[in-house]
């Protein structure tokens, strides 16, 4: 859209605009990043999950702890079907303690630190002891 500023300011004269583009105020506030909490009760529960993932523009932050306290294999299912849908979104998923799983989009990246691994000599001395 073009909005001649002179002309209604009452300087028709000039050759000068000013172009605005409406289109792109909205298209911003649409592609805001959100951080959003979610809690797994149930199987049922993820649906909300994969919708907002597949939006493109959701962090979730997902506590697990209902879920695992209540069914472990609905629990295991229900954290499949997630990867499953951020691995296709070419997103990334982690878990922070034993209760929350950050799931991201593709334009997010969770640093995650390896665990140093532990030599197999120690291990068997550790059963001796």
């Amino acid at each position: 859209m073009v909005f001649d500023v002179k002309r209604f300011f009452g300087k028709e004269d000039s050759n000068d605009y000013v172009e605005i583009d409406l289109d792109s105020a909205e298209e911003q506030q649409e592609n805001k990043i959100a951080v959003k909490p979610f809690t797994l009760k149930s199987f049922d529960d993820i649906q909300d999950i994969l919708s907002s993932m597949r939006n493109g523009y959701t962090i979730a932050v997902i506590d697990i702890k209902p879920l695992k306290t209540k069914d472990l294999i609905e629990l295991k299912r229900s954290v499949s079907k997630i990867k499953k849908t951020v691995d296709a979104l070419e997103g990334n998923i982690a878990g922070f303690g034993d209760n929350i799983i950050i799931a991201t989009p593709k334009f997010a990246e969770i640093h995650k630190t390896q665990k140093p691994k532990q030599n197999p000599e120690e291990k068997t001395s550790d059963f001796l002891n």
